[in-house]
């Protein structure tokens, strides 16, 4: 039997509106398409789904939100992390985890644990979670990398199944020689995923999937059925393109782009602010060019 988590999970934007407030109806959109589009599994209120402005209340409705409207019945991952310990533990007591297939769960940022520091709070988030824990390095975000060794001390809990690497390809490369068979690699970065599958990761949680499920979800199911040749031909077309999603910060690009789509406004909130025209032209001009949009 496939793992549930093997395959595209779309990190799941979190559209506002034009005060700013979270677009329920430009959600539901948002899930019907990439569903339709054929994602394997939905992630709440991770990086892109800017969880850094939303409160513990928002996340708490839109878990709840995407539960009621999972037309298809897709596994959900739900991003619950952070840089306090204490309160990560009372917010897993305190959320309706019912429904989720797994937590994923940040590498602390700004306060830079050591190592140690690493094990024991993922341990004792491993603890407390009524569900599986995936980890998620991201040190381009966070300064601190998970190292491989604790990912190795990690792997060993019963309750951390897997990690999300957004690091380095020498860092997959790594984590897919000496971690266990049995621990799920997904890789974090879209414009890695064909290359990391090569390597024996089993997906990706992608930003790009967001406005483009059905061509992106094409190109990692190729290549985890070993046609590289194909998967590659469409992980080209990517690699421009996902460049320029970056270039005002996450998810100000692959928001305009779903604006572009019809699927819901490209508003985000302080700090960031949406894509200038500049960006939205760049964007418009590279989707036509490799097919994504006429």
């Amino acid at each position: 039997m496939e793992h549930p988590l093997k395959g595209v999970g779309v990190a799941l934007i979190t559209p506002f509106d034009q005060n700013h407030e979270i677009d329920y109806d430009g959600f539901r959109r948002l899930i019907d398409f990439t569903s339709d589009g054929g994602v394997d599994y939905l992630v709440v209120q991770g990086t892109t789904g800017e969880t850094s402005t939303t409160t513990a209340q928002e996340k708490a409705d839109l878990l709840k939100f995407a539960k009621e409207h999972n037309k298809k019945n897709l596994p959900i991952v739900y991003g619950l992390g952070g840089n306090n310990t204490k309160v990560v533990l009372e917010t897993i007591k305190n959320t309706d985890l019912s429904g989720v297939t797994a937590i994923l769960s940040v590498c602390p940022y700004y306060n830079k644990p050591s190592q140690a520091g690493l094990i024991a709070h993922f341990t004792a988030i491993a603890d407390a979670s009524p569900v599986p824990v995936l980890l998620y390095n991201v040190p381009g975000r966070t300064v601190t990398h998970i190292q491989i060794p604790t990912v190795l001390e990690l792997a060993k809990h019963p309750n951390i199944i897997g990690i999300k690497d957004a690091s380095s390809i020498e860092n997959a490369i790594e984590l897919s020689k000496r971690c266990p068979k049995d621990f799920l690699l997904l890789s974090g970065d879209d414009n890695l995923v064909t290359t990391s599958v090569s390597m024996g990761f089993s997906g990706v949680i992608s930003v790009i999937a967001n406005a483009f499920p059905k061509e992106f979800g094409e190109m990692t199911w190729a290549a985890l059925n070993g046609d590289f040749k194909k998967a590659a031909a469409i992980q080209q077309r990517f690699v421009d393109f996902d460049t320029l999603l970056y270039v005002e910060s996450n998810p100000v690009g692959i928001k305009k782009c779903c604006e572009i789509k019809g699927i819901c406004s490209s508003e985000v909130r302080l700090p960031l602010v949406k894509a200038s025209s500049e960006l939205g032209v760049k964007l418009t001009k590279a989707m036509i060019a490799e097919g994504f949009w006429q």
